[in-house]
């Protein structure tokens, strides 16, 4: 798949920011905090800023007149709620102003192989998502993941038509043989691999370790269509500080690290 990435990429700078969901999901974000950081997404006009429920309303008040739109947060981080609490609280979410809707598989029965149940509660809560006028996106949390689970549920997502498939919530944290936990987030070999097992329009976003514009454009050009990220400020600075402005223009796409060397993205 490798020999298919494009060497240069043709981008303006509305377009990189209209690909950045700003998270705000840190759990020990004071209203202050976020009320910050959605002043960031204001300032830079992202696409979405995403944040946790209880801060719709906050997030729809300072939002207002800007073209950010409210992405909230479903069954977040482990995904572990009943069906039914997730259909109530993505219903809730769209009913209160979120336009996107981010929820985590049950990732205990993906692991199990229970597909039938897991294709039910994401077609259970898209059509509640749908019909209220918003999108879901499906976070998979691949690190606890294997290739047959991935590819399985972006078959899954791709006959339920949900709008976005998602590597990672950010806290996917996974014990390490030193005993210490931490996350790779969206690898670009993940990233290849769900954009091979798709289907045609359905949308990749990445999260999890997209901290600089190499990052961004690295992701971009293997089809990724969003990602979330906590670092937009320094991002699309540097795009500005490296010529990207209102106008699109060519840009080339950085090296790519080896499987080895990639910490994720």
């Amino acid at each position: 798949m490798s020999s298919t990435r494009p060497k240069t990429l043709t981008v303006s700078l509305p377009e990189l920011a209209k690909m950045i969901d700003h998270s705000l999901l840190h759990p020990t974000m004071t209203d202050d905090d976020v009320a910050a950081g959605l002043a960031i997404s204001k300032k830079y006009s992202v696409a979405t800023a995403c944040v946790k429920p209880y801060h719709i309303l906050f997030a729809k008040k300072l939002l207002e007149g800007s073209s950010v739109l409210i992405c909230p947060v479903i069954g977040f981080p482990h995904g572990n709620s009943t069906t039914e609490v997730k259909v109530f609280e993505a219903s809730r979410a769209a009913d209160e102003g979120g336009k996107e809707i981010d929820m985590v598989v049950n990732v205990g029965r993906v692991l199990s192989g229970k597909w039938e149940f897991v294709k039910g509660e994401i077609e259970k809560v898209n059509a509640a998502v749908v019909e209220r006028g918003a999108i879901l996106k499906v976070i998979f949390e691949n690190d606890y993941l294997g290739e047959k689970e991935i590819i399985k549920l972006c078959e899954i997502c791709t006959e339920v038509g949900v709008a976005f498939v998602k590597t990672s919530t950010g806290y996917g944290f996974v014990k390490q043989p030193n005993g210490d936990y931490n996350y790779k987030g969206a690898t670009i070999e993940h990233l290849e691999l769900m954009k091979k097992h798709v289907g045609p329009n359905m949308r990749i976003k990445a999260a999890g370790g997209v901290r600089t514009l190499d990052d961004l454009l690295r992701v971009k050009a293997v089809g990724v269509d969003r990602v979330g990220a906590t670092a937009t400020g320094v991002i699309l600075d540097e795009a500005v500080r490296r010529g990207i402005g209102a106008e699109r223009v060519e840009v080339e796409v950085p090296p790519f690290p080896t499987e080895q060397e990639s910490g994720g993205y």
